[in-house]
C-alpha cells in the first residue's frame, strides 16, 4: 500500500517497532550526524531516527528511514526488497500474446501498468504554505552540515526536477545541494548524469535552465530519485509501478515543472547558463572527501511546504550507511532488466563495502570458452555499470551473496596471469584514486572453472562433495547426536 505522504511512512514505522523519537535538542551542525553515523552502523543499520527538536531550522528532521532491509522494503510498499524485483521480472518474462486468453490478460497486465501514469492534480500537501521572493528562506530547514571537513551544510535527499529544453523530457535525479546561503545551493551534477545534461543543453542554447527540488512524501518517489533507470524512462512512472498508485504531481508556482503533491518542501528555482562556484568539499559515500570544485548555481525562487513539515535527510561515509540499503534494493530490482541483455547471468552481488560502483560480483552459466571476458566486457557497456571498477565472475553454482565462498574459489580458481582482463575506463566523478577525473582503471577477473579450450591443458580437479546417501544416513540419526547447532 503506498503511503500518501512522508508522515504516513513515519506512522507506519512507528507502528512497526522502526522508529526511535529523539526530542533531545541537537544541533544539524555535526551533532545530529554524528547519532545518526552511530546508528548507521549498529547491526542491521539501527532504527529510523526523527530528531524532534532541532537547534536550527523550524521542523523535526527524518533520518536513517532507509537503513535496513526491512525498511527499505517498507519504503517500497513491499514485504521484501525482493517482491519488486519478481514483479519487474514477471513483466519482462512475457511473451507475446497468441490465444485470446493470453491477449486478454496481457492487456490486463498493460493497464495495470497504466495506472502508474503519474496523475495531475491542482494542489497538495506541498502547497500549504507559499513563501516567494526574499520570504523564501532554507533557513527555515534544519540541514545537515555532516563532516568536519565539509564546506558547509548540504542538503542531501532532494528529488531534483529537469526538463530538456527541446524534447521537454523530464529527469528525476538526487544531487547533492552545498547551501551557500538562504537562497542559493550548488547543484552538484556529474558530467555522466542526465541533469548534468539537461544542463548543457540550457548553455549551448544561452538559456536560463528552470529547476525543481522535493523533498520527502512517499519514500518510493525518493528512490525512484536514486534509480538507474535509462534516459527517457519517467522516474514518477517507475515511482507508480513500484507504490502500484500514480504519483500525483502538482504545477510549481515560479517554474514550468511538476513535483509530487505530497512533498514536504519544493524548492523552486533556476540556473544561470555558465554561472559556476566552488561545490565541496563532500564527505561522500566512499569514505573520504570528494574534493571542492565548480558546479552550477541554483537560485531560490519559492519554497513551498506543508504546514506541518517533517525535513527527511542523510549522511553518507564509510559503509555501512543508510545509502547501502538503497543500493542493495537497486541491485535486487535492476537484477531481471541486466538478465534480458545478458541472459546467462544467474545473480549478482554489489557489496555494501564495495560502495556500488567498485566491486561487482556475479554468477553465470558458462556455455563456451572465455564467456565471463563477454560478461565483463557487456556490463562496462551497460549504463551505470560502466563505473564499476572490479568484476569477479563466478560459475552459477557459487553463492555470489557468501563472500566467503567467492573469495575461497577466487583463490583457487584464478591464474592472475590467464584471467584477468585490466583496461581503462569511465569512473565516477567521486573517485579520487585515477590518473585523472573521470577516468581509471579497471579489473575482471575470471574465477569460473577452466576448460581445455581456455588454454588449460591440466585436468581440473572435483568439488569435495560428500556421498548424498551418506548426508542422507547422518540426517536420519542427526537429531540423536546432541550437537548443539
Amino acid at each position: 500500500m503506498a503511503y500518501g505522504n512522508l508522515r504516513e511512512f513515519v506512522a507506519a514505522l512507528e507502528r512497526e517497532g522502526e522508529l526511535l523519537r529523539i526530542e533531545r535538542p541537537l544541533d544539524p551542525h555535526l551533532e545530529i550526524p554524528e547519532v545518526i553515523d552511530r546508528v548507521c552502523k549498529m547491526p542491521g543499520g539501527g532504527k529510523a531516527l526523527l530528531f524532534g527538536s532541532p537547534t536550527r531550522g523550524k521542523a523535526p528532521l527524518l533520518a536513517n528511514c532507509f537503513g535496513s532491509y526491512r525498511r527499505m522494503a517498507m519504503a517500497l510498499s513491499a514485504e521484501s526488497i525482493e517482491e519488486p524485483a519478481e514483479r519487474i521480472a514477471g513483466l519482462l518474462a512475457k511473451s507475446p500474446p497468441e490465444g485470446l486468453g493470453d491477449k486478454v490478460r496481457t492487456l490486463g497486465e498493460l493497464m495495470g501498468l497504466s495506472k502508474a501514469l503519474p496523475r495531475h492534480v491542482r494542489t497538495g500537501r506541498c502547497k500549504e504554505v507559499i513563501r516567494q521572493a526574499e520570504d523564501a528562506s532554507l533557513a527555515d530547514l534544519p540541514i545537515l552540515h555532516c563532516w568536519p571537513g565539509d564546506g558547509g551544510p548540504f542538503i542531501t535527499l532532494p528529488m531534483v526536477v529537469t526538463a530538456h529544453p527541446e524534447t521537454g523530457r523530464r529527469n528525476v535525479g538526487m544531487y547533492r545541494m552545498h547551501v551557500y546561503d538562504e537562497c542559493t545551493t550548488g547543484m552538484h551534477w556529474h558530467t555522466h548524469k542526465v541533469g548534468a545534461g539537461h544542463y548543457r543543453e540550457h548553455v549551448r542554447r544561452g538559456e536560463r535552465m528552470p529547476v525543481a527540488v522535493a523533498l520527502g512524501g512517499d519514500p518510493a518517489i525518493t528512490y525512484a530519485a536514486t534509480a538507474p533507470l535509462p534516459d527517457g524512462i519517467d522516474e514518477f512512472l517507475f515511482a507508480g509501478f513500484l507504490r502500484k498508485e500514480p504519483v500525483p504531481l502538482v504545477r510549481c508556482e515560479t517554474c514550468d515543472l511538476e513535483v509530487p503533491a505530497d512533498a514536504e518542501y519544493v524548492l523552486e528555482g533556476y540556473v544561470e547558463p555558465g554561472e559556476l562556484r566552488i561545490e565541496g568539499p563532500f564527505g561522500d559515500h566512499t569514505g573520504y572527501y570528494s574534493l571542492a570544485d565548480e558546479y552550477p548555481v541554483f537560485h531560490i525562487t519559492c519554497i513551498t511546504s506543508a504546514a506541518d513539515p517533517i525535513y527527511p535527510a542523510t549522511i553518507v561515509g564509510r559503509p555501512p550507511m543508510e545509502d547501502c540499503y538503497i543500493a542493495k534494493a537497486t541491485e535486487r530490482l535492476f537484477l531481471p532488466i541486466l538478465k534480458m541483455t545478458l541472459p546467462e547471468i544467474v545473480d549478482m552481488n554489489l557489496p555494501l563495502e564495495g560502495i556500488f560502483h567498485n566491486l561487482c560480483i556475479v554468477s553465470i552459466r558458462k556455455t563456451f570458452p572465455l564467456h565471463a571476458r563477454k560478461v565483463m566486457n557487456a556490463l562496462w557497456g551497460l549504463g551505470q555499470m560502466m563505473f564499476v571498477k572490479m568484476i569477479i565472475v563466478v560459475d552459477e553454482d557459487v553463492n555470489v551473496q557468501d563472500i566467503g565462498e567467492v573469495i575461497w574459489r577466487l583463490g583457487n580458481n584464478t591464474d592472475f596471469a590467464r584471467d584477468t582482463l585490466i583496461w581503462e575506463g569511465p569512473v565516477d566523478a567521486l573517485d579520487h584514486s585515477g590518473p585523472r577525473p573521470h577516468v581509471g582503471g579497471k579489473i575482471g577477473l575470471d574465477a569460473t572453472r577452466k576448460w581445455p579450450s581456455e588454454g588449460h591443458s591440466r585436468e581440473w580437479p572435483p568439488d569435495i562433495i560428500m556421498s548424498g546417501e551418506v548426508k542422507a544416513r547422518i540426517d536420519a540419526v542427526w537429531s540423536e547426536l546432541g550437537i548443539d547447532p
